[in-house]
């Protein structure tokens, strides 16, 4: 069974699918919702972006403890 929450999952998919370039998308998905009156809309993509960037950031660090990087 997986440790990782509901957002962590979902974050994984988005980025498998369509790689690093969605968290800009994610990010500009969710200002838009703000400017549309959405503000819970908004945090909720916000807070998948910011799952799939910390992601990837332990995927760099554990690349560079292997030498990979």
């Amino acid at each position: 069974m997986s440790d990782r929450t509901l957002t962590e999952e979902l974050a994984l998919k988005i980025l498998a699918n369509e790689g690093i370039e969605a968290i800009w998308r994610l990010h500009v998905a969710a200002a838009e919702a703000h400017r549309d009156g959405c503000p819970s809309v908004a945090a909720s993509v916000t807070e998948i972006a910011e799952a799939a960037e910390e992601v990837l950031l332990r995927a760099k660090e554990r690349a560079t403890e292997l030498g990979i990087t």
